[in-house]
């Protein structure tokens, strides 16, 4: 095992730890680190659409819709939608950077999903489910392509991705959900999913390595050691998460 992958190991399974710690607590210690987490990505979010000088204005507006997500305020809700939309419309009109403007909602629907999530009926189980099929897919989708590697997805987009770790990563989502399927009262259809979702999660993936060649950068941060930025370990959570929220919405 190499030093790079051991300290992306050990830097892994603290943040599964702490996110699933979080999950369990739920409440407003759930929103606090959702809220903070949300400000860290959206600071990353301005170095990579060219909008550094107005950082601190993004994250500021932020606060806004993140507070009124509070278990004590508001909570996910109409007003909160209006509220990201308010911030995009106030930052594409003050700094006319469009691309900044939509890290708005970009940050703020996986956010609003997640607290949605958990404040359902057995809302701890489906944000976990919700957050560890991204893990299981992210864990899949390595050990696959380093163990057969083969032809790269998208070599110009991402270098590294390979089709065998693209199946790997829905694999490994696929058995997460039968695990919770067979141990818990995830629902079967949700098992079924998993694999579309963990598709759906790579493609956040590849959408953020894209981000990253317009701006120029290898990672979108440096917070975290062996994994870069907050948006570079929560990239596939971006977008599995508002789906995952859906599908559970459409089907509950």
């Amino acid at each position: 095992m190499t030093p790079e992958l051991v300290q992306r190991s050990i830097t892994g399974i603290f943040l599964i730890v702490i996110a699933a710690l979080e999950l369990w607590l739920g409440g407003n210690a759930l929103w606090a680190l959702a809220t903070i987490v949300g400000l860290l990505m959206m600071g990353e979010w301005a170095g990579l659409t060219q909008g550094q000088e107005h950082r601190r204005f993004a994250q500021y507006a932020m606060c806004v819709p993140l507070a009124l997500l509070s278990p004590i305020a508001a909570g996910p809700s109409v007003v909160v939608a209006i509220g990201f939309l308010g911030v995009f419309l106030v930052l594409r009109l003050g700094t006319r950077n469009l691309w900044l403007a939509s890290g708005a909602i970009y940050v703020g629907l996986p956010i609003t999903a997640l607290l949605w999530l958990r404040m359902q009926e057995d809302g701890l189980l489906l944000a976990f489910w919700a957050l560890s099929l991204v893990w299981a897919t992210d864990i899949g989708a390595y050990f696959a392509g380093r163990s057969f590697g083969g032809p790269k997805v998208a070599p110009k987009i991402s270098p590294n991705k390979t089709w065998s770790g693209l199946l790997g990563g829905m694999a490994g989502a696929f058995v997460l959900g039968w695990v919770l399927v067979s141990y818990t009262t995830l629902p079967t259809h949700l098992a079924l999913a998993s694999p579309a979702l963990a598709l759906i999660a790579q493609a956040g993936d590849f959408f953020e390595s894209w981000m990253k060649r317009r701006a120029g950068v290898k990672d979108s941060g440096a917070l975290i050691p062996g994994h870069g930025g907050v948006l570079d370990r929560l990239d596939g959570v971006v977008t599995a998460l508002p789906v995952a929220a859906l599908l559970i919405w459409f089907w509950a």
